[in-house]
């Protein structure tokens, strides 16, 4: 178990392997069938990621002047624990080629990577690549199950104000490398507050600003060896990419301030299965390397509302984001001017 919260704390927003490491194991059942399983069974962990990586832009509507500057740990916790119908999918056996249910079952909800379904055992008992292959396992299970309901992200950011309302943007996550997971984690952006440009802006109450931000997160995970499927180096590698447009507000008081946003999220998550996979029949094994990649386009709007405390250079910041996946987001902050 410290294992797996260790993973899924260095994961951040690409938590695959962690309930249990035997997604390999359903490619006994050829490609087409383990790319179908594999395809549903992770979408929703990408699109929660993708929501996840795309937040904490922004604290304030008003834009850095020249020269002033913050660094920020943020974090971001996207929970899911209502959301039941990301959690599982029906698997109906008419649409595979070769996986069937051990109890005889042709249609069932089976977990995806956020769900907690378990001790689902199917078969495989057909030619796979023209080979006999008999062999029974269960279907992986979801972060659910391991009592997580939420998907953590968390990165350092900078701000630096340009000239007439502009401020640019960087986040980044040191590469963590560990025995079974590589990630990294980098993005830029920039805000620009339109009150600036107008000859009271000093006297307005709130400022208004627009921010573009782009995140980008690349990891691996390295599978266990299973019973059913051996091989080398097997492993997920994704790419996660995602903008950020909004619409933002805030107050402008010395000390605590409000803010909000209206934002537009696209991304996409490209995840690759790599290496060897040997499947043992009662004649040749069946071998595929690198067997295939899946990509998963995401979009939506979202809504945000949070608060800033202002300390001199000590700043604290939190709000709440209703998406499709919502994500209280937190930072800690360190700025001059």
């Amino acid at each position: 178990m410290m294992k797996k919260i260790i993973l899924l704390l260095t994961l951040c927003s690409f938590s695959f392997g962690m309930a249990q490491s035997n997604l390999n194991d359903i490619l006994a059942a050829g490609l087409n069938d383990a790319e179908r399983f594999t395809t549903d069974w992770i979408a929703p962990v990408t699109e929660a990621g993708i929501y996840s990586i795309s937040n904490g832009w922004y604290n304030s509507a008003d834009a850095k002047p020249l020269g002033g500057f913050e660094i920020s740990i943020i974090g971001n916790l996207t929970g899911f624990k209502n959301k039941d119908d990301k959690k599982s999918f029906t698997l109906n056996t008419a649409d595979y080629e070769n996986l069937t249910f051990t109890d005889g079952s042709t249609s069932k909800q089976v977990a995806t990577a956020l769900g907690d379904i378990e001790g689902v055992s199917v078969a495989i008992n057909a030619l796979v690549e023209g080979q006999p292959v008999s062999t029974e396992f269960e279907l992986p299970s979801g972060l659910s199950s391991e009592d997580f309901n939420f998907i953590p992200s968390g990165y350092i950011q900078a701000s630096v104000g340009l000239i007439k309302g502009t401020e640019v943007k960087a986040r980044f996550l040191p590469k963590i490398n560990t025995d079974d997971v590589k990630i990294g984690l980098y993005g830029f952006g920039v805000q620009h507050d339109f009150t600036k440009h107008l000859p009271a802006d000093k006297l307005l109450p709130v400022a208004i600003s627009a921010v573009i931000g782009y995140t980008n997160l690349s990891g691996e995970y390295d599978f266990s060896t299973t019973d059913v499927i051996s091989g080398e180096n097997q492993r997920i590698d994704a790419k996660f990419s995602s903008w950020n447009f909004s619409a933002v507000v805030s107050t402008r008081l010395p000390v605590i301030n409000f803010y909000g946003g209206l934002n537009y999220i696209t991304g996409k998550a490209d995840t690759d299965i790599l290496g060897t996979y040997e499947i043992e029949t009662v004649a040749q094994p069946i071998v595929y390397t690198d067997p295939f990649s899946i990509s998963n386009k995401v979009s939506g709007v979202s809504g945000n509302i949070g608060t800033k405390l202002k300390l001199g250079f000590f700043r604290l910041n939190a709000d709440y984001n209703i998406a499709e996946f919502s994500t209280f987001t937190f930072g800690i902050n360190f700025g001059f001017r």
